[in-house]
């Protein structure tokens, strides 16, 4: 296994309790799925990257797509394959392992599409070196009008720049500005990380797909490491959830966040 999947094999196992199950992480997702349903339909066919432990692409199933869930930590792959069996989906979800810096490896079944529809959830776009690559790997596996649903974490992050520069904390607070930065990935591991503006994403995908739509995620709630807050006065930040449902599209919401979703579509 190459060496920079062990990072997320080492944080898999508390992944789910850690984010998925909070309260916080619930609200960030549901805020994607509200806008994954004007894109999906019964019988798509979905490629997702990076699924971690699957909740995304249980979710997709359940509303009737077939679904290839790939990651490329072993233990994701494992867990996720747990919560098919255990919501029965085993039928419309296939799990198989991916890396999405050594895209030469996926050549054969089932990465020959066409695939109806990609979705990267949360960070998964972060871990990619070389993006310009992947958009044009997706392009020969997705038809004309083919969605793309891009989440990464955005280079400026209010909260994040706030919190470490209160505690005297400067570098860390413009870390997202360095390419390919070290981020913690749990589990007391690190990888390198790239975070791509909302205008370098469209540039690295424009040969090959256009974009729609661009929506902040998480605008005014804090970065995950912070949900904490979130439990301690959740009626506020449950507030700050609304306003943030209605105004992530609007100028400079889509670009000051912890996250971002990116509609594209094949060209």
């Amino acid at each position: 296994m190459p060496v920079r999947d062990a990072p997320f094999d080492a944080a898999a196992a508390d992944y789910d309790q850690h984010f998925t199950e909070r309260r916080l992480a619930r609200w960030l997702r549901q805020m994607v799925w509200a806008q994954l349903e004007a894109l999906i339909a019964p019988g798509q066919r979905i490629l997702e990257l990076n699924g971690g432990t699957g909740e995304d692409a249980t979710w997709l199933a359940q509303r009737g797509c077939r679904v290839l869930l790939t990651d490329g930590a072993a233990e994701m792959q494992r867990l996720a394959a747990q919560k098919i069996a255990a919501r029965d989906l085993v039928d419309r979800v296939e799990v198989a392992p991916l890396d999405l810096n050594d895209l030469n490896a996926a050549t054969a079944a089932p990465f020959g599409g066409p695939f109806d529809g990609v979705l990267s959830n949360f960070g998964g776009v972060n871990c990619v070196a070389d993006r310009p690559a992947l958009a044009q790997w997706l392009a020969e596996r997705t038809g004309r009008g083919a969605w793309l649903a891009l989440v990464p974490m955005g280079p400026y992050c209010p909260w994040e720049i706030g919190w470490h520069l209160l505690h005297g904390q400067p570098r860390q607070a413009f870390r997202r500005r360095r390419k390919g930065a070290l981020a913690h990935a749990g589990a007391g591991q690190y990888l390198p990380i790239w975070y791509p503006s909302p205008r370098q994403l469209r540039r690295d995908f424009a040969p090959y797909f256009a974009h729609r739509r661009t929506l902040g995620i998480g605008t005014l709630l804090p970065p995950s490491y912070l949900d904490h807050w979130v439990e301690r006065w959740p009626s506020f930040f449950e507030r700050m959830r609304r306003i943030d449902a209605h105004g992530g599209g609007r100028w400079p919401f889509r670009s000051l966040n912890d996250h971002y979703l990116m509609i594209l579509e094949r060209r």
